[in-house]
């Protein structure tokens, strides 16, 4: 056995140091500090590491010099980099933009277009694409179009009136043939993203019935009508309500043959209980955490190993939990936080520095890439035990039989422990505020 340590340590200003281990023969005199790896044990297998291709992001992108945004875009999208496979993208705008837009102001959608997407989204996607042609895409809309709408408006909620519903459908089935005939294939689609919420930005208002309405007896015919292989999911809001929105929405027969996942984010706290509940309650629905940043308005370059801390803690829980793939937020964004036109600024994992020459790794950036780096797509969670909670862990089997066991230490204090698989184990002491990956072959 073969195992590769690799480390962040922001205090030891480590990041991602690979160090080769030589294991020691297993005794079964060993039984204190113990953690427990057992690859015949797996359960839900992954379908891959992202984030969001907005037009912030991708105006931000765009503004650097083309041999930074070819070392970006390798950091990113290669097997040396973060090794992303999925991408979400807005369905029009969201608060992450210079302005808001729709692709039709017509009834008959006889104006629709996706021009505004060709300045900056699609030809860095396609640029991405050429690193890897086999990434997805997850597709959400922020507001349908406001002549759609109770409010006449993008921003401030509103509903959809129901009888735009028929022409809403036509209208996503539209987005998703667009981006077909550009060569980018939507895999899948949310019906809005977060449906309970009244933002000041691009939002819209579902009730559970209002939402399966449209998912089942609109979207999923006209998708079928048109071809249209494209996974629909609901919710694509926080964790805190997402067992009781899918038990209200996936009720029934037809919504369990039109619904093929349930989306969500992280805003309102771990709540990783409700993703294990629902991974028991519908065994065959896909789970995807779709958003989570840190810093929100509230921006702090300072605060780098909480922030990173947040990204760890959650994605141990989520894959924990039973999640079948992670997209963070905004790919990479000025030095501001955005652009927002809503003023809504976040931080990101990569950010431009001032005068956009280059790009800053922000220390979440390595602490994803010690999941996304090592736990391919197509991997399975194995089972695992600890002697403690003072260590969060997490492990995969990839499909070529390599292991990825991924350790967090949170805590003020180091942490000693035996990682034990098989016949083998090493002793090994995590460092206070630190992430530890594991590769073995």
């Amino acid at each position: 056995m073969e195992f590769t340590k690799i480390e962040t340590n922001y205090k030891r200003n480590l990041f991602l140091k690979t160090t080769n281990i030589n294991p020691k023969k297993y005794t079964e005199k060993l039984q204190n500090e113990i953690i427990n790896i057992y690859p015949e044990i797996s359960y839900q297998a992954i379908i891959g590491f992202g984030g969001a291709l907005t037009e912030a992001a991708c105006s931000s992108f765009k503004k650097l010099s083309e041999e930074k945004q070819n070392m970006l875009l390798n950091e990113c999208f290669s097997l040396n980099g973060l090794n992303y496979s999925i991408c979400r993208l807005p369905i029009g705008s969201s608060d992450f933009g210079s302005t808001s837009y729709s692709y039709s102001s017509k009834p008959d959608l006889s104006d629709f277009n996706i021009e505004k997407d060709k300045e900056h989204i699609i030809p860095t996607i396609k640029s991405a694409q050429k690193i890897n042609p086999n990434l997805q895409f997850f597709s959400s809309p922020w507001s349908p179009p406001k002549f759609m709408k109770s409010n006449k408006m993008l921003v401030l909620g509103g509903k959809l009136l129901e009888k735009y519903y028929k022409i809403y459908a036509d209208y996503l089935s539209k987005y998703i043939i667009s981006y077909k005939k550009e060569g980018i294939n939507i895999n899948y689609i949310s019906v809005q993203n977060e449906p309970n919420a009244i933002q000041i930005w691009e939002s819209c208002l579902y009730t559970p019935e209002e939402e399966a309405n449209l998912a089942i007896n609109y979207l999923f015919p006209i998708f079928k009508g048109n071809n249209i292989n494209t996974k629909i999911f609901i919710w694509d809001h926080n964790k805190e309500k997402l067992f009781n929105r899918a038990i209200q929405e996936l009720k029934n027969n037809s919504a369990l043959e039109a619904i093929s996942g349930i989306a969500f984010h992280w805003y309102t706290g771990d709540h990783f209980e409700n993703i294990s509940l629902t991974r028991d309650a519908f065994p065959g629905k896909l789970l995807i955490h779709t958003e989570g940043c840190t810093g929100y308005s509230k921006f702090n370059p300072n605060d780098e190993v909480k922030n990173a801390e947040i990204y760890g803690h959650d994605i141990l829980g989520d894959l924990n939990a039973g999640i079948n793939a992670y997209i963070d937020w905004n790919m990479v964004l000025d030095n501001k936080g955005g652009p927002n036109h809503k003023l809504n600024f976040c931080n990101s994992p990569i950010m431009l520095n001032k005068d956009a020459t280059n790009y800053i790794k922000n220390l979440s950036f390595y602490y994803i890439s010690h999941f996304s780096k090592y736990i391919k797509s197509g991997a399975k969670r194995i089972g695992f035990s600890r002697y403690t909670n003072n260590i969060e862990v997490t492990a995969f089997k990839n499909l070529d039989n390599s292991i990825a066991i991924i350790l967090l230490n949170r805590n003020d204090f180091n942490q000693e422990y035996n990682l034990c698989i098989g016949d083998f184990y090493v002793h090994d002491n995590l460092d206070s505020h630190a992430i530890v990956s594991y590769l073995i072959k």
